[in-house]
């Protein structure tokens, strides 16, 4: 690909949020946080109105991912497997959403010995399939579904697998640098 003598070198433009963080071992990846933090963002808008559209109202976008994980496989999950998957460090708010998708008649639980076991309502059952009927009314016209796409898609979907894990690495290492 021949590039246009207008346009700047790649190497020179770099979309970044905190420019002082950009390093010369790779500043690909402060272009890679800046991506993320604007696709977190705008995943996070399109989960909350998405279940606003699916009849669902104040959701936060933890509540609407503990509600899908929730109807995963319309399998009970205890508090901690619901926060291991989804990679939330603070119980407290997983349970609070718990909690709140509970009195909205979303999720049920019940207690087995010590442990409490969370499963889908029929009513959160059907709100998952409402959002579904919403994601591929108005999200997935926007995906061509070409094999070639979808290949990029889950590239990337294991590359931010495998830099969660690095992030999740470094974490740890800070909190030991810091104690």
């Amino acid at each position: 690909m021949v590039r246009n003598p207008a346009e700047p070198a790649r190497e020179s433009v770099r979309i970044v949020s905190s420019e002082h963080l950009v390093s010369p071992k790779s500043p690909e990846l402060s272009e890679m946080e800046f991506g993320l933090i604007i696709a977190w963002h705008a995943f996070s808008r399109w989960m909350m109105r998405c279940m606003n559209a699916s009849g669902v109202k104040d959701m936060t976008p933890i509540d609407v991912l503990v509600l899908h994980h929730v109807a995963h496989r319309n399998t009970e999950k205890r508090l901690a497997d619901i926060c291991f998957v989804l990679n939330v460090e603070d119980t407290h708010v997983v349970s609070y959403s718990l909690r709140k998708l509970a009195g909205l008649g979303l999720v049920s639980s019940a207690r087995n010995g010590k442990e409490s076991f969370f499963s889908v309502t029929p009513e959160g059952r059907e709100v998952c399939m409402v959002y579904r009927d919403v994601r591929e009314a108005w999200l997935m016209p926007a995906f061509s579904g070409s094999a070639e796409d979808n290949a990029r898609i889950g590239d990337l979907a294991s590359l931010l697998r495998t830099l969660s894990g690095r992030y999740d690495q470094a974490a740890r290492a800070a909190s030991t640098a810091s104690a």
